[in-house]
């Protein structure tokens, strides 16, 4: 891959008001927080950097490799200045190293961002070729519904997963192991599926709004953040529906607060978290204790974690330090995973992987991929459907209940299925 050289240009433009209308209808690429961030433009050809399923080393190390040698030799010219200008790449990585997906790192042409009340344009290209024209905003298609069911995993075959992850823990064989199930289902062939990540960043302006190869959701968890050697990441465990009312809402997030099942979950994933970046940072700090973070249709256990880079590590570096967290696999994590090969009858693909972004200064958001719904582009029948998969799960550690779990999963299954409708 270093013997591609990118030259990258960013110049501040008028005020975008939409960055979805600039992006793919079919194919979007974005990343979007309180209507903030960056799209790729238009439908021009990428530069790729793809770690296919039979691989060697680990898939972060070798996407952060890749694009180490990469950036090293671009020429980039960037008086903007601000996260997201410059050379960037948009990335999705898989959760398991033995999925059979990719990881990919994926390079636009064009690049339309939004900060800080400033707009901007990055064009991207090989050496030696010239610069795509910039591609007009599209109108958005028609509305469309997508239709989910039952997927691999029925949420009896569910409630029987929990049961058996429950034996392992009770065997001392487990701390916690974060059990997922899937909805199954076809979207329209000609979707316009930016009308989904809208409705989703619309809906759910706090969280990361992403689409990246097809992988599409609204994630509340950051996985980490690298600006200027400022490292910053969000540690989410520990679930509770939202009530009907504000006393109920007030309940619930008060038994949440106290839950010692929640609260040894929210541990666990808070270690693992400190444990992988102490390496890379100096001046590490967490909060004291989890707080509640507010969602529209549930509330989470959370802690902020904050520290300073000591070794120059990069965000694409330390998501390979940190993936996979406690909070999406378990503990002990290598015990989790093995357990999650046995008790979830699919491949979870980049659900619950790292998403995200990284510049050549290696500074990037990443987020967990987490309410999300990955989309094939293979038609699956006669009308040319898009077959689409969405991934949902819930912690388990002693004292979980197996009902309890599944409802869980069917709140966080709702933001999606909502907007699929």
């Amino acid at each position: 891959m270093s013997s591609i050289r990118l030259v990258a240009q960013t110049r501040e433009i008028p005020p975008v008001d939409d960055l979805l209308a600039h992006t793919s209808a079919s194919h979007p690429l974005a990343w979007l927080r309180r209507g903030n961030g960056i799209v790729a433009a238009g439908d021009a050809a990428p530069t790729v950097l793809r770690v296919p399923a039979s691989h060697g080393q680990r898939r972060a190390e070798q996407i952060a490799e890749a694009w180490r040698a990469l950036a090293a030799g671009a020429e980039i010219d960037d008086p903007v200045r601000l996260p997201g200008t410059g050379l960037v790449a948009f990335g999705t990585l898989t959760f398991d190293e033995d999925s059979g997906a990719d990881s990919i790192l994926i390079v636009p042409s064009t690049v339309i961002g939004r900060s800080h009340g400033r707009s901007w344009v990055t064009r991207i290209r090989a050496e030696g070729a010239e610069f795509a024209a910039v591609p007009d905003a599209v109108a958005y298609g028609p509305h469309w519904a997508g239709r989910v069911g039952p997927g691999a995993q029925t949420p009896q075959g569910y409630q029987e997963s929990v049961r058996r992850a429950l034996d392992e823990i009770a065997a001392g064989e487990l701390g916690k192991v974060v059990l997922a199930r899937d909805l199954t289902g076809t979207v329209p062939a000609d979707a316009d599926l930016r009308r989904l990540v809208r409705a989703l960043s619309t809906g759910y302006p706090d969280t990361w709004t992403f689409a990246v190869d097809g992988l599409i959701g609204a994630s509340p968890e950051t996985l980490v953040t690298v600006h200027e050697r400022a490292v910053t990441a969000r540690v989410l465990a520990g679930t509770a529906g939202r009530g009907a009312d504000s006393d109920a809402d007030a309940d619930a997030a008060s038994a949440l607060a106290g839950s010692a099942k929640d609260l040894d979950e929210h541990a666990y994933a808070v270690r693992s978290v400190l444990d992988a970046l102490a390496p890379h940072t100096a001046r590490l700090s967490a909060d004291e204790r989890p707080y509640i973070l507010e969602l529209p249709n549930l509330f989470h256990l959370a802690t902020d974690v904050a520290g300073v880079l000591s070794d120059g590590a990069s965000a694409l570096d330390l998501v390979g330090a940190l993936h996979p967290t406690a909070a999406v696999a378990g503990t002990p994590t290598p015990r989790a995973i093995q357990a999650i090969r046995r008790l979830e009858p699919f491949d979870r693909g980049r659900y619950a992987g790292p998403v995200g972004w990284v510049d050549a200064a290696g500074n990037g958001d990443w987020a967990i991929a987490l309410r999300c719904a990955q989309f094939g582009d293979v038609t699956v029948d006669e009308s040319g459907a898009r077959r689409v998969t969405a991934f949902a799960g819930a912690g388990i550690v002693a004292g979980s209940d197996p009902e309890s779990e599944l409802l869980e999963t069917r709140v966080k299954f709702r933001p999606l299925v909502d907007a699929l409708a």
